[in-house]
């Protein structure tokens, strides 16, 4: 089932109440459908017997002209498993974020850049103050020439944010902010320190209202697409983001 939502590049939720009739995998997307790769939403949940009844919340503090939300059986592609019982769309507030200007000016302009990175072409993308730069990249390698698994990488001692193009493709929006917002967090403070950066990326991810289930896809992507190379520090920063990230649910 597919619903056009007129957006008009408004901030607001969508709730929806899920009755199931038999068992089944839900998906629900959300997507701007004038461009490839532009989701801002992607969820799938499974109901293992009839009649359970879930709600779900759809966050979206930013939004293009128009969306479209597609809900479907991720194993059949049709509706007939589900019925939809509730659909309510309410506006979010305005942005509360601690930050100084200067980070308001990044994420804006990273905000900006997520919501086109999934059909633009490579090369370099500047704010329109010339005071930020992003170089995006088919694929981000080292010295020989191998590709590295990082999304993006940035130069602790000028604004510029190198971006992968292979993995930006495959996030959603949210994701690709919550990103580039770790990347811009150590710039600003300058630390090497990955924890200190996530930290201070989420909180402003959070404030700013994207949703928190897609913030715990941030810290896991990367690991989960290459268990090879986690290990014990990953573990424990991955733990450390995702107890912030419920303490933020509990004191918000």
């Amino acid at each position: 089932m597919i619903t056009t939502i007129p957006s008009n590049r408004e901030r607001f939720r969508i709730k929806l109440s899920i009755v199931s009739k038999m068992p089944f995998q839900l998906g629900i997307r959300v997507y701007d459908p004038r461009y490839a790769n532009s989701y801002y939403f992607r969820r799938k949940a499974t109901f293992s017997k009839a009649d359970t009844k879930r709600d779900f919340i759809i966050s979206l503090p930013v939004s293009p002209e128009v969306l479209e939300m597609e809900v479907y059986d991720k194993n059949t592609g049709e509706d007939y498993t589900f019925e939809i019982q509730n659909v309510k769309i309410e506006k979010m507030s305005p942005v509360e974020m601690w930050a100084t200007d200067e980070q308001h000016r990044f994420l804006e302009f990273a905000i900006q850049f997520s919501q086109k990175a999934g059909y633009v072409p490579t090369g370099f993308y500047e704010s329109e103050d010339h005071e930020f730069l992003f170089q995006y990249l088919a694929k981000i390698t080292d010295p020989f020439g191998t590709e590295l698994i990082t999304p993006a990488r940035t130069h602790r001692k000028m604004p510029r944010v190198q971006i992968s193009q292979r993995l930006f493709k495959s996030y959603t929006i949210p994701i690709r902010v919550a990103i580039l917002a770790h990347e811009g967090c150590h710039w600003f403070l300058n630390t090497r320190s990955q924890t200190t950066a996530d930290l201070c990326g989420m909180k402003q991810y959070l404030d700013y209202g994207f949703p928190t289930i897609e913030a715990v896809y941030a810290v896991t992507k990367v690991f989960g697409m290459n268990p090879e190379i986690v290990g014990a520090s990953q573990v424990e920063r991955t733990k450390d983001v995702i107890n912030f990230i419920e303490k933020y649910r509990v004191n918000a």
